[in-house]
């Protein structure tokens, strides 16, 4: 049982200056005390010995908040006992003033005030007590008060019906709301049965009984209230339309447990409920309209979701130009110029209601509508036209009419009210959207190539490891976009990650392949994972994509996902220590040209290509001596009708090994070479890197032991080496973050240390050890004795993160070089 109903099962509803719970005080004519009850003697503290015989006004003031007498300001030890008899400190005073109710101060005998509430009986009669003062604790009053004010509320403002039916369902009581949909007073309907109340009405929640008499009496017996049914039925105030409550229903019992009868609490949520029925079809339009480019596809999926849930018939009707791809006229379409594009209908349940629903015709013929039918009439105006169980919603794109949807209701609510035309326009306007949207498919078609152009890097930034040259042929030259591309990636640590990649096909899909290959790269490359690994995991997301384009029957659908086959060459140079790793997916090696012009074409092994699982991938180091040139390219580049690709690689290798005054230059005579008047069958891309190195002139590192003195190394070391470098303002930052690294690494990993510190663009500190447990950032409470040290290093860095290889992990931060 819920806290609240606990309260109120066991509360007391009777008032707190109730005579059988108050503080009973009674008083003779001079408002001497000469009775005190136990409720009293509870309540203030005073014996009955203490206050018999004094005068009232020992203990109450004369009005709340006041003092009125100087002993009620006293405190019980400095007043002389009843019983001692002394009676100097208590002022005999004159007869106080009492209405009818009152709030006045009380004052404990242990000193301290209370406020009370009070209430005066007069009595009649010989002997002396003239008047029943009853008091009681103010706050539960006010409690009580609050309750009876509710209980009045509900009986008359309400907007919920509220009614109690005795053991027979008979009514005994309804508050002012349950009157108002009765449409007579409770007067007249006291005793009647509920379901004669409700005679056409029942219950629509499964799992229940349908009639009032049957849910009540399963209350009744076994007292577990029943919450939220559903009635449907007519509201006996508004005949011949069908209301639907919310009702709830507990049973009554008295303090004893004596059961007499049902409460029932009931909520009209007709408008609420249709609301909510209508949005639910707007929201089931949302995901059912427009799922294809297709513009037959869209006006069937229109019908569908209109019938039988909103309309029993509907037609939608398009100009001719629609289906075409163009727009009609500036006028809109004429009333002979429509084709019927889709016409759905209720098919007949059982008692004849509509509750399923078929497709009854496909696009054949021309469709006339006579002149002053609503749809003529809607043609003509170009607006919406409703008559009698007919609304015909014109489509509209762009201020250019399409053509026209016809909603038919036979059976139901054959009304369209204001909320059915708005849902009804809403409907059409989301299908006018989605078929102009096919309709400029193919037009626009050349656009979205251009924008897809885009994905490829358009411009490349400067770094320190690499010098770069590109060069990107598709095969549609007029379109300029292909599924092959490539790209330079900033790693942490100065190194630079090295992409190729070429989508299976060309066009479209193949633009928009490319481009989330591309960008899945870019998003998995800064977190510093191996090349196979990161393949791998590229892998996994193109096959899973691969898997979400098969239909039930175990084929692909009709858009193909062509990441699947996709080719890709991923490699990340370290200009620190000269070393390149990479690894391919079923991709040609790179060409690798040392400065004598030796030319290679390293033993990589080559890995499945993505999307086609079943083997791993396997990286391959190597050393690069510093000025070595290395092509990552597309199988387009060497491989032609009338050349193998092995012919191809060799052409390629002589080129690069020949001098050239620039990489710009290389390009260059690669693409005339190799594809001549560059015409290629195939799309091209060619990433050309001249490698360069950071020497000790750039790059500091240190081994540290795994022990708490080597933080005050670190700073020593890095102090010095900046000095050096000339960055004395960023000694302070610099020392400070080395110190956090290295205090977690010997608290948290496992030795040996290295500290680095790399002089680039920025400049870069890096902490590695031998732990693989990744760092949190977090905020710490003001009591916690540590865990903001990478807190604090976050807000002196521009970036940092970490990076893990097989020895351990490195954390890794960068800041800014200061200006000039």
């Amino acid at each position: 049982m819920s806290y609240a109903r606990k309260a109120t099962g066991d509360a007391d509803f009777r008032g707190p200056l109730d005579v059988t719970k108050a503080a009973t005080c009674v008083l003779d004519g001079h408002d001497v005390v000469i009775g005190w009850s136990p409720a009293a003697q509870e309540l203030l503290g005073y014996r009955p010995a203490e206050v018999i015989g004094r005068p009232v006004d020992t203990f109450l003031v004369s009005a709340a908040g006041s003092a009125a007498s100087a002993a009620s300001a006293e405190s019980p030890a400095s007043r002389a006992s009843p019983a001692s008899g002394s009676a100097g400190r208590i002022a005999a005073g004159s007869v106080l003033p009492f209405p009818e109710r009152d709030v006045r101060t009380a004052v404990h005998r242990d000193g301290h005030r209370l406020q009370l509430a009070t209430a005066v009986c007069h009595l009649s009669g010989p002997g002396p007590a003239q008047r029943v003062l009853l008091a009681a604790d103010l706050e539960p009053l006010r409690e009580w008060e609050s309750r009876l004010a509710m209980l009045q509320g509900l009986a008359t403002q309400s907007p919920l019906g509220f009614a109690i039916y005795d053991t027979e369902f008979r009514l005994v009581w309804c508050n002012a709301a349950s009157e108002e949909e009765l449409g007579r007073p409770l007067a007249e309907l006291r005793g009647r049965p509920a379901d004669d109340l409700y005679p056409r009405g029942r219950f629509v929640t499964p799992g229940y009984p349908e009639t009032l008499d049957a849910v009540m009496r399963q209350v009744l017996e076994n007292g577990e209230p029943i919450l939220d049914l559903h009635f449907r039925g007519e509201q006996p105030s508004d005949p011949g339309k069908d209301h639907l409550w919310s009702c709830s229903y507990y049973r009554l019992q008295d303090p004893d447990g004596h059961v007499f009868g049902v409460c029932e609490d009931a909520f009209d949520i007709t408008e609420r409920y249709e609301a909510q029925r209508q949005l639910n079809l707007l929201v089931e339009a949302g995901r059912r309209v427009g799922t294809t480019l297709d513009v037959i596809a869209t006006t069937d999926e229109l019908a569908a979701v209109a019938v039988p849930e909103f309309a029993d018939f509907v037609e939608v009707d398009l100009a001719p130009a629609v289906l075409e791809g163009e727009l009609p006229g500036v006028a809109g379409p004429a009333v002979t110029e429509l084709i019927r594009a889709s016409s759905r209908s209720a098919a007949p349940g059982p008692g004849g209601t509509a509750d399923t629903a078929q497709a009854e015709s496909r696009p054949s013929q021309r469709v006339e509508y006579a002149h002053g039918s609503p749809q003529h009439r809607s043609l003509a105006s170009g607006g919406l036209v409703l008559e009698d169980d007919t609304l015909v919603v014109p489509l509209r794109a762009g201020g250019s009419a399409l053509g026209l949807v016809t909603f038919v209701r036979r059976s139901g609510p054959a009304v369209f009210d204001s909320r059915a035309v708005g849902v009804a326009d809403e409907l059409v306007t989301r299908a006018a959207v989605s078929i102009d949207n096919a309709r400029r498919y193919t037009r626009e078609r050349a656009a979205a190539l251009a924008l897809q152009r885009q994905l490829l890097p358009q411009y490349l930034p400067p770094n320190s490891a690499v010098e770069v040259a590109h060069r990107y042929l598709p095969t549609d030259a007029l379109s300029g976009v292909g599924g092959d591309w490539f790209d330079v990636i900033p790693l942490s640590g100065t190194r630079v990650g090295l992409v190729v990649g070429d989508v299976v096909g060309h066009g479209l899909h193949a633009a928009a392949t490319m481009g989330r290959l591309r960008t899945t790269v870019r998003a998995l490359a800064p977190l510093d994972i191996p090349p196979d690994e990161l393949l791998k995991r590229l892998d996994d997301l193109v096959g899973q994509s691969a898997e979400d384009d098969v239909d039930g029957s175990g084929t692909f659908t009709e858009n193909d996902d062509v990441a699947a086959g996709a080719t890709c060459l991923y490699a990340v140079y370290d200009p620190v220590s000269r070393r390149c790793t990479m690894a391919r997916a079923g991709h040609l090696p790179p060409a690798v040209v040392e400065p004598g012009g030796r030319v290679c074409f390293p033993d990589l092994p080559a890995g499945p290509p993505l999307g086609l699982g079943g083997l791993p991938f396997e990286s391959l180091e190597v050393e690069l001596p510093v000025g070595s040139l290395m092509a990552l390219f597309t199988d387009g580049l060497v491989e032609a009708r009338d050349r193998d690709i092995d012919k191809g690689l060799e052409t390629l290798g002589k080129v690069l090994s020949e001098e050239s005054s620039s990489l710009e230059d290389h390009c260059d005579r690669v693409i005339s070479e190799l594809l001549p008047g560059s015409t290629t069958t195939d799309d091209t891309a060619l990433l050309l890197v001249r490698t360069r190195e950071l020497d000790t002139r750039r790059v500091a590192a240190w081994d540290l032991p795994a022990e708490p003195v080597a933080a005050g190394r670190a700073r020593e070391l890095v102090a010095r080496r900046l000095s050096e470098w000339g960055l004395d303002e960023l000694v302070f930052s610099t020392e400070l973050i080395a110190s956090e690294l290295v205090t977690n690494a010997v608290r948290y990993a496992e030795g040996p240390l290295h500290l680095r510190l790399i002089r680039d663009r920025t400049l870069v500190c890096e902490v590695a050890d031998a732990g693989h447990t990744a760092p949190h950032l977090r905020h710490s409470g003001d009591d916690d004795e540590g865990g903001r040290g990478l807190f604090i290093v976050a807000q002196l860095v521009l970036r940092w993160g970490t990076r893990y290889s097989r020895e351990g992990k490195s954390i890794w931060t960068e800041q800014a070089l200061p200006s000039g």
